[in-house]
């Protein structure tokens, strides 16, 4: 994100190419303008899984059989 942000890509376009709000793209830009690169750097979860080892299990082996076996339409 930082390169494209430098290399002066409008925030039209990313929105477009990932699918997320104007204003995402605009805080992140903000961000990257006060902190540059090191800004963007995930902070982790933004909160605690809801879900034990336990429930995650099968959640996991339906997602390692990919999209086109779990019966999606795709990769998303």
């Amino acid at each position: 994100m930082a390169e494209r942000f430098a290399q002066g890509e409008a925030s039209s376009e990313i929105v477009k190419e990932l699918r997320v709000s104007v204003r995402s793209v605009q805080r992140w830009r903000q961000m990257w303008d006060e902190g540059g690169p090191r800004a963007l750097r995930s902070q982790g979860p933004a909160s605690l899984l809801r879900l034990s080892e336990k429930q995650f299990a099968p959640l996991e082996a339906e997602l390692t059989k990919g999209a086109s076996r779990a019966r999606l339409e795709d990769q998303r």
